[in-house]
């Protein structure tokens, strides 16, 4: 069973999504904050598998209480939805830890798979959108001058195989398309993933695509 808390200050945009949830044999709603500060307090309470987090909230927003979430090391996930695909905001919610974004008027079906990825541990932002928010707002990513992006600490114990394909991941090419290319058998691919998030500490396919921006593996076109 999939636990979710509904973080967002419409009342009936909270009433919504819970029918919706509740309406599933594997989810259930284990509760609602109308704000960021609630949205916190609820998670250390109750530990729930996702969060389905707005940004605009009254009080501490959605960004922060993710961020916070986040540094708290709770084992929550956070799926922040947005009233707009390319919302400045959403991208400093992936930033502040989110594990991907909805727009608030995505069918229920990709709502429900969101949220079922998300729990599962992968992505929900496919890789071309992610790169797409990311080149639209990479004017955010603090600027080093001369930092070369084998000095960073978070990617010297990548082997060269595995600091390759985080480059391609963060060009946005997806397991098949890396498999494809490089001629590896994409079971590979998924191993070199997976290490790849244990290496470097980032916690699913979104945080490494905002992870070889960071170190400039990737740059924008």
């Amino acid at each position: 069973m999939t636990t979710v808390l509904l973080a967002d200050d419409q009342p009936m945009q909270r009433f919504g999504f819970r029918m919706l949830l509740e309406s599933q044999d594997d989810m259930t709603v284990v509760g609602e904050a109308a704000n960021g500060t609630e949205a916190v307090h609820l998670v250390a309470r109750h530990h729930p598998d996702v969060v389905l987090m707005d940004i605009r909230m009254p009080g501490l927003d959605g960004i922060e209480a993710t961020r916070r979430i986040i540094a708290s090391g709770a084992r929550t996930r956070i799926l922040i939805v947005t009233t707009f695909d390319l919302d400045e905001y959403a991208y400093d919610g992936l930033r502040a830890g989110a594990s991907g974004f909805l727009v608030k008027d995505a069918l229920p079906e990709e709502l429900l798979a969101g949220i079922r990825a998300v729990a599962a541990g992968d992505a929900v932002v496919a890789p071309t959108l992610t790169r797409r928010l990311l080149d639209a707002y990479v004017h955010h990513l603090p600027v080093v001058p001369g930092a070369r992006p084998t000095s960073d600490p978070r990617i010297t114990a990548l082997t060269e195989r595995e600091r390759e394909i985080l480059t391609v991941i963060g060009q946005g090419w997806s397991n098949t398309e890396i498999a494809a290319r490089l001629h590896l058998a994409e079971s590979t691919v998924k191993t070199h993933v997976t290490r790849i998030l244990a290496k470097t500490g980032a916690r699913d396919r979104v945080q490494a695509v905002i992870l070889a921006y960071d170190t400039r593996l990737v740059t924008p076109m």
